[in-house]
Parts: structure tokens; sequence; C-alpha cells
């Protein structure tokens, strides 16, 4: 079969962190907390959004993934480079690309929210991440640095596994999504749930200076996460071990 062109990997990549970002951060924005005229609360709430998230990476992972190997975050493109699953060469091309789409998708998501009288970005926060004062528990740096660390690594043993070639083929959008739910679940309290830093620069250019000031720790912090699975996957899995054996049984049988 022939290898996609880079101009379908850009592409796959663009709509993929797009998706993401609009259909998670929008779920956020749009549905998160809605009240009925007489008060009652009928927004999605953390379940939902945390839903959105996982869904949009399930769908684009199942429509593109197949393209450009369905990354849509930079922490996952460098913990696969770190595991020898991409081209190094690559990196940079899907990492522009990444944050070029996540921060499209928050300027839609701008105009669309825009629409409502009396709405503010900065205001209302717009679905960024924060810590402290910004975090919607009001959790410590320490302790929004250690989740995002821990949810990115797990986040990424969840890929790597899934798409092992030991793994069951077929399943692993699914794999991946529902971990991208749970994540969500554990740590939207906590920093509003990076794991990504596209998904955090898309919206943190129009969430105003102190959402800036706080975004280094949503790039850094998944990155370190990712690299840490990258790094240590093969040897608690096995799976270099397993792929020589493999090697050797073809080796002996031609």
């Amino acid at each position: 079969m022939e290898s996609p062109s880079p101009a379908a990997r850009i592409g796959a990549e663009f709509l993929g962190t797009f998706w993401l970002v609009f259909g998670g951060c929008g779920a956020a924005v749009l549905a998160g907390v809605v009240l009925s005229p007489d008060k009652v609360p009928v927004g999605i709430g953390y379940l939902g959004v945390a839903l959105a998230f996982g869904l949009t990476v399930l769908t684009m992972a199942f429509a593109v993934g197949h393209v450009s190997g369905g990354h849509f975050n930079p922490a996952v493109t460098i913990g696969l480079a770190v595991a020898r699953r991409i081209e190094w060469k690559w990196v940079p091309t899907y990492i522009v690309t990444q944050i070029g789409a996540a921060s499209a998708a928050g300027a839609v998501l701008l105009a669309v929210a825009s629409g409502k009288d009396g709405f503010s970005a900065a205001g209302s926060g717009f679905a960024s991440n924060g810590y402290g004062d910004r975090s919607p528990g009001s959790y410590s740096l320490l302790a929004c640095l250690i989740v995002e660390v821990v949810l990115t690594a797990f986040f990424l043993y969840v890929i790597l596994g899934a798409t092992d070639d030991r793994a069951p083929k077929g399943f692993a959008p699914i794999a991946i999504g529902l971990a991208l739910t749970l994540i969500h679940l554990v740590g939207i309290p906590v920093t509003n749930t990076s794991v990504n830093p596209a998904r955090s620069l898309g919206v943190a250019w129009f969430a105003g200076a102190d959402a800036l000031g706080q975004v280094w720790l949503f790039i850094l912090a998944p990155i370190a996460g990712a690299a840490i699975a990258g790094i240590s996957y093969a040897a608690v899995t096995g799976a270099r071990g397993a792929q020589a054996e493999v090697d050797a049984g073809v080796a002996n049988n031609p």
C-alpha cells in the first residue's frame, strides 16, 4: 500500500486536532454550564465534557488515523518519536500543524461563543487550563504538575499498547478515546485537563494574559509525561524482546 503523502498527513493532523479542540473545548464553553429559563441546570457538566473529548479522538482516529497516525497532540507526537514509532523528521511538521489547527479551532469557537450577549473569553476562562486560583478546584502548581505528567504518561502507555503489533487489531481508537475520557474525569477538577499542549495554546491565546501566563505548565508537563512513557514502554511491556522473538522466528523460517 502506498504511504500517505506529506500533504495528506498534514491535512489529517489538522482535521483531527481542529475537531478535538472545537469539539472538546466547545462542549465545555457552550454546553458545560447551562441554566434553563427557570434556573435549573441542564448543562452537560464534567461528565459530558469528558465524553466530548474522548469522542473527538475516537471519531477522528477512525476517520484519519490511518493517514497520519492520529496524533492530534504535540505530546503524543514527541512520545511516539521517543518510542521510535514515528521518525523525528516528522515531529516539527506535526507540532506546527497541531498548534495551527488548535488555534484555528479556538478562533472559530470564540466567534460562535461571542454570538451570545455578554460573553467574555477572559471572564469565562474559555476552557483554558490553570493552577492555583485558575484551577477549577484551586489545586496547587505542584498538584497540577503531577496530575498532568501522570495522566499524559498513561495516555501514551494506552496509545503505545493499543497500537502495539501484539495488540488486537482495529480497536485502538476505542481504547484511546475511552482513555482520554477517563483522563478528563480525573483531570478536569484539577487543571481543566490539558495532556495536550496544542489544546492548551489553542484557547489560551483568547483567554487573556492570566491564561497565557500559566500555559507554560501545560506545554512542559504533558511533554515530560509523554517522554517518560516513550522511554519506558518497551522495557515495561517487553516490546523489544517480543519483537526480537518475532524476528528470530522469521529468520529461522524463511
